[in-house]
């Protein structure tokens, strides 16, 4: 049924549910496992608190890989295959487009990532998704 599942994260607790389910559907149709991080181009602001775009990419970028690469090796440890990706961009936009290009066929992501005035101002990514993708997405909400 699946073939290619795309697991975005951004290395919080919830995105971390999501990857223990994409996992287990991998596991349970051979499956590869997508994880993508996408480095938010929208944090560095504008006027004079702007931050350095370069140094926020720059440091966004080293997360990333770090995120990907963490999660990749828990999912190649468990024998799935992984693939890991890290772009910059808006990442519902990235996310979406990620999975059309990579032939994923279905988005495990969970329902929270950052919180509080972040949510508010760059709005949920997920909701995002569940409206725009072309293939199934499951979202996972991280346990209590």
């Amino acid at each position: 049924m699946y073939e290619r599942i795309l697991v975005p994260t951004d290395g919080s607790e919830c995105a971390e549910a999501a990857v223990d389910h994409a996992l287990d559907l991998a596991s349970k149709y051979d499956a590869e496992v997508h994880v993508l991080y996408v480095v938010d181009v929208r944090v560095s602001g504008q006027g004079e608190w702007a931050l350095d775009a370069e140094a926020v990419h720059e440091a966004g970028q080293d997360h990333g890989d770090a995120v990907v690469e963490r999660v990749a090796e828990g999912i190649r440890s468990a024998g799935v295959e992984a693939t890991t990706a890290v772009r910059t961009g808006i990442p519902g936009n990235e996310i979406r487009d990620y999975a059309a290009e990579a032939g994923c066929d279905l988005v495990v992501m969970g329902t929270h990532g950052r919180t509080g005035i972040d949510r508010y101002l760059i709005g949920s990514v997920a909701e995002r998704i569940v409206r725009t993708a072309d293939v199934p997405v499951m979202t996972v909400r991280a346990e209590d």
